[in-house]
């Protein structure tokens, strides 16, 4: 089984890469790969509760996260300090996340077979 490693890197909304990464993740979960998900810099925009994304004319995508746990995705990390950065409390968030350091994502990113950033 292929170790696939998704990172959210950009802000929802303004581009289609988060739709497009969450897609993949799915997709690639259905196909029994071994998926993980980190959310670092302003890819951590994506876990705030009650957005409106049609505000800004695009799709609300963000409660397909919580079908992670039908894809059994189950490795979901986030950067601590970024979450800090934009002073994201956990009850600000869409589901329970693990905060991590940067040194816990160099590891799972050096476990990962294949990385892909959006």
């Amino acid at each position: 089984m292929k170790k696939l490693t998704i990172i959210f890197r950009r802000a929802p909304h303004g581009t289609a890469h988060g739709r497009e990464a969450l897609d993949l993740a799915l997709l690639s979960a259905s196909f029994e790969q071994e998926v993980s998900l980190i959310f670092v810099d302003e890819g951590v925009l994506h876990l705030i509760t009650e957005q409106q994304p049609e505000l800004a004319g695009a799709k609300d995508y963000i409660a397909t996260f919580g079908a992670l746990d039908l894809y059994d995705i189950e490795t979901v990390l986030v950067c601590q300090s970024s979450l800090e950065r934009f002073g994201l409390a956990d009850s600000e968030l869409t589901f329970s996340v693990d905060r991590v350091t940067s040194a816990s994502i160099t590891a799972q990113l050096q476990a990962a077979d294949e990385v892909l950033v959006f």
